[in-house]
């Protein structure tokens, strides 16, 4: 019942969502654009599957720029990176056959979202409203597959849209309280001051990406939410 409930709810979110899209969007959103990035995953999968019943971790450049140290950050937990520079949620929908179900991975991270509101002038609602349809994807073939969804993490660069990222949370935290194979990392609040304002030491010259203590915070926020989840599903045969 709470997640008939749930998947009701997030529904009409999604309709809302894409009414006020035409209005709100600045730029067209083509998840072709990726495909090259996406042929490259194929390409490795070729050469060296991953393991099944690993953890596949997604998402935006904050991901991406993470991949050379990502499996030893997270380690002893086994995850498949798969993030790619721009993207966002609707771009995750898209190639969700492509770079997640084919692992059959027992838990999916995903961050997006940054973005969507930085970039794209996504409503929350819509953004919100895909994620619910994602989980309902993975859970259609893999109905016991956790997935933890990130908070959009403040940056310097897009205080402006801050209040649209901070709605974005509040419907993925949501979203995570009403279904039990959803949870929430709150990767946001560690990279705030006492006084609410975001940290102005943890990037690069960008304002957006974060530089070695920003990806040191970042990195075991994540993997203490994965360890408390995923530790006691590793297993030493993958």
């Amino acid at each position: 019942m709470k997640l008939r409930y749930a998947r009701v709810l997030f529904s009409l979110l999604l309709v809302l969502g894409i009414a006020t899209l035409a209005v709100a969007q600045t730029e067209t959103i083509d998840p072709t654009r990726f495909e090259q990035a996406i042929q490259a995953f194929e390409a490795e999968d070729r050469a060296m599957m991953p393991p099944e019943g690993a953890i596949v971790v997604t998402g935006s450049s904050s991901i991406r720029r993470w991949h050379p140290t990502l499996p030893q950050d997270l380690a002893p937990l086994t995850v498949v990176p798969r993030g790619f520079g721009g993207s966002t949620m609707q771009d995750v929908e898209h190639f969700l056959d492509r770079i997640v179900l084919p692992y059959k991975p027992r838990a999916v991270v995903i961050y997006e979202g940054d973005n969507d509101t930085g970039r794209y002038g996504v409503p929350p609602a819509e953004i919100a409203g895909r994620l619910a349809a994602i989980v309902d994807r993975i859970h259609a073939g893999l109905p016991a597959t956790r997935v933890y969804v990130m908070s959009v993490k403040p940056s310097l660069a897009r205080v402006a849209v801050w209040d649209k990222a901070q709605e974005t949370n509040v419907l993925y935290r949501r979203l995570a309280a009403e279904n039990d194979l959803v949870s929430y990392i709150d990767v946001a609040t560690p990279f705030l001051r006492a006084d609410g304002k975001v940290m102005d030491d943890i990037f690069i010259a960008d304002g957006l990406h974060l530089n070695e203590k920003g990806t040191r915070i970042w990195a075991s926020t994540i993997k203490a939410a994965l360890m408390a989840g995923e530790a006691r599903h590793e297993t030493t045969d993958q």
